[in-house]
């Protein structure tokens, strides 16, 4: 047979695990996951309240839900606290007794009104009144701020927890597994995968470069269950001829995003994820998770979606022979 070419791409000499451990190292990363934040920002102005719709969409439930309740109690003693320095302002209450009066004010800005207490002089009534627009306008938004993120479109796509580099064809290939973790389809889904590294421009400073990284298939009709985006490495991919240590002197990251549209809300989704380069896996492959059962139905077996298996590795030109 014809020896195989060269193919130029980072294959490394450290063990997978090793190059993970010095991969971690490295703390700027272009995304943050999970909340984790590596990027600390200096000198901006806006602070929390600068974008605080942004904020609140953004945050989590556990923290929403306790930022929720905070305002609604710092108002409502707030205001209890009108009614309380105002002699015999509610009736029903006994003057001093502050507690009550937090439970008027609950009272008045939901609006319920039981009738057992109720203000008492002019002065307590304009205070009710601007309680009761406040009311109004804190319910309103909280509804707002609650539909708003249980509608926000979610993509629901699974990205494998590794990437890998298998050399089972001539030219070797980069491949990230998606899955669709729905039972509705995405429509028209485009996949674009980046490779981003930090490199010192024609002056000597670092600036972030992105280079896309072509696929053999980047747009689908319908995303059902799974699919591979690949890429080949051949001398027209920036990855070509580059090592792991190379890539991770470079703080690069591999960066694939999806987009398509809902098939039941019709509403673009979006979805995202990064890889370090210790997490690509060198001469291993993607075991089978789709089998065709007995009965003619597919079964897909999500318990092996993340799932590797050893493939070829390259072998250098100098140790391969020819045979007629």
């Amino acid at each position: 047979m014809e020896p195989r070419p060269d193919p130029g791409v980072p294959v490394h000499s450290e063990t997978h695990a090793t190059v993970v451990e010095t991969a971690n190292k490295i703390r700027a990363h272009v995304l943050e996951e999970n909340g984790r934040s590596d990027i600390i920002r200096t000198g901006l102005d806006a602070g929390v309240f600068g974008d605080l719709y942004h904020t609140l969409m953004t945050m989590s439930w556990f923290a929403f839900f306790w930022a929720s309740m905070g305002l609604y109690l710092v108002i409502n003693v707030a205001f209890a606290l009108m009614y309380y320095v105002i002699p015999h302002s509610v009736s029903g209450v006994p003057h001093g007794d502050f507690l009550d009066d937090v439970f008027f004010s609950v009272q008045t800005i939901s609006t319920v009104g039981y009738g057992t207490m109720a203000p008492v002089g002019r002065l307590t009534n304009t205070i009710v009144s601007f309680e009761v627009l406040a009311g109004m306008m804190l319910n309103a938004l909280a509804t707002g701020l609650v539909f708003a993120r249980f509608s926000r479109p979610r993509a629901r796509v699974l990205f494998s927890h590794v990437a890998v580099v298998s050399y089972d064809d001539v030219i070797p290939t980069l491949t990230i597994r998606l899955a669709n973790q729905r039972r509705t389809l995405i429509l028209s889904a485009n996949i674009e995968m980046t490779l981003t590294r930090l490199m010192p421009d024609e002056r000597g400073r670092l600036v972030r470069r992105f280079d896309r990284l072509t696929l053999v298939q980047s747009h689908m009709p319908i995303f059902r269950i799974s699919l591979n985006a690949t890429h080949l490495i051949d001398d027209h991919s920036p990855l070509y001829g580059l090592t792991a240590e190379t890539l991770i002197g470079q703080n690069a990251e591999i960066i694939i995003t999806m987009d398509g549209t809902d098939e039941i809300s019709s509403q673009t989704v979006f979805a995202r994820h990064a890889y370090e380069i210790g997490h690509v896996k060198h001469g291993y492959r993607f075991s089978d998770m789709i089998q065709n059962r007995p009965d003619g139905r597919v079964e897909v077996d999500f318990r092996r979606f993340h799932t590797t298996e050893p493939g070829d590795m390259p072998v250098a030109p100098e140790q391969e022979t020819s045979h007629d």
